[in-house]
């Protein structure tokens, strides 16, 4: 990876992360308040995820769906649990917040392939097992390219892709484009996997394809 993705990268998320931390403290908090009071508790959503090295962490996110169940106790579908202000978290990126935590924590770093669920990790390929030697990123190259639009073959390869081209400049690249897509709210679809999307790629290929575990 070179110097910059041995070191240099570390060092570039904590010169960001530290300071942002600090300064969005306060909205942090007001933020957590809002998420209390209109989603329920607890704020915070978390999730076993796949990081470098395969290793499991727990991501964390904002809520953004009420814990809504039907006569029978079971939670109601996606699109019943996600409210006005739920929706609005996600198409504003203000969910992904609380990942500068997980960034702080040498978890996750600022650019990098998007952690995916623990029961997604058998059905990679060994090419596409790249994306597993750097940290995951809250945005990446796949995430400027297209966001939730691309299908999970061509999200993984801009995943691999990244991997394979990993600078300074491309960071920096990728942390300004990320920056204007939020600020524009360009290639987002709060309702990706109500309408399919990548949770429906991936089940169709999970369906055709054995683990390799399996084999």
């Amino acid at each position: 990876m070179g110097a910059y993705g041995r070191y240099g990268k570390r060092v570039l998320d904590l010169v960001i992360v530290v300071p942002a931390l600090i300064i969005l403290s306060p909205f942090l908090l007001v933020l957590a308040t809002c998420v209390g009071i209109f989603l329920g508790s607890p704020v915070l959503f978390k999730q076993k995820r796949s990081g470098k090295n395969e290793d499991v962490f727990s991501v964390y996110k904002f809520r953004t769906m009420t814990e809504a169940r039907d006569q029978k106790g079971e939670l109601l579908n996606d699109g019943f649990r996600l409210t006005r202000f739920g929706n609005f978290l996600r198409a504003s990126s203000l969910d992904e917040l609380p990942q500068l935590f997980n960034v702080l924590l040498g978890q996750m770093s600022l650019v990098g392939p998007r952690p995916f669920p623990l029961n997604y990790t058998p059905y990679f390929t060994p090419e596409e097992r790249l994306r597993f030697t750097v940290l995951p990123g809250i945005s990446g190259l796949a995430q400027v390219s297209g966001r939730n639009d691309l299908d999970w073959d061509r999200r993984i390869q801009f995943d691999v892709e990244y991997v394979n081209t990993l600078s300074f400049a491309l960071d920096l690249k990728i942390l300004g484009l990320t920056a204007r897509k939020v600020f524009k709210k360009e290639g987002v679809q709060v309702h990706a996997a109500a309408k399919g999307g990548l949770n429906f790629d991936v089940e169709r290929r999970l369906r055709a394809k054995k683990a390799p575990e399996a084999k």
